[in-house]
């Protein structure tokens, strides 16, 4: 059995993918910058999650209103882990959830046709105390992976899941230390 509560991501040495949905009137201009510009928001948390399948469920496969675009956003790894850092969980008092730099919550895991999974998948809230560093100093690559979306859906759909599995991207457990795991609870 898994373990209920760890990060599963798409990450090398340096850097961990998140991925986000977006408008096209969003998603064009900070793919043409390669980073967020207006009209993204820099005065709202943004919500930033290592699932992919946990984030096609979100956004229908890229068919919601405003989540027409899928962005593979690649952070470094020392970003995410001082948004970890700060981060206090949803659940928490409410007066700690009001003051937090970072909001966690974690949301049941999905398979390729959206059935919750045993496990939970991990949802990052950045607030405006710290979206301008995720914006300007975190974030090193936005790519556009809304066709692989669709792609795989299809698939998936036309009861081809062995092909949509291969498309998938790799997600493995991020090795998050013990400090900063343990009031997030995340197992080990």
């Amino acid at each position: 059995m898994l373990p209920q509560r760890q990060i599963r991501g798409d990450q090398d040495a340096r850097t961990i993918v998140v991925y986000q949905a977006y408008s096209p009137a969003v998603a064009d201009p900070a793919l043409r910058a390669n980073r967020f510009v207006p009209p993204f928001s820099f005065n709202r948390m943004t919500w930033i999650k290592p699932s992919f399948l946990w984030l096609m469920h979100r956004s229908g496969w890229a068919q919601k209103s405003s989540q027409e675009r899928i962005l593979a956003v690649r952070i470094i790894r020392q970003g995410w882990e001082e948004a970890l850092s700060r981060a206090v969980l949803t659940t928490a008092d409410p007066e700690a959830v009001a003051h937090a730099a970072v909001h966690v919550q974690w949301d049941p895991e999905r398979s390729l046709r959206g059935t919750a999974l045993n496990h939970y998948s991990i949802q990052v809230g950045i607030g405006r105390s710290l979206i301008g560093r995720f914006a300007e100093e975190w974030v090193v690559d936005l790519t556009d992976i809304t066709a692989r979306a669709r792609k795989i859906a299809t698939l998936a759909q036309t009861g081809q899941s062995a092909k949509a599995k291969r498309l998938l991207p790799p997600e493995r457990v991020y090795p998050v230390p013990q400090d900063i795991a343990r009031p997030l609870g995340i197992d080990a």
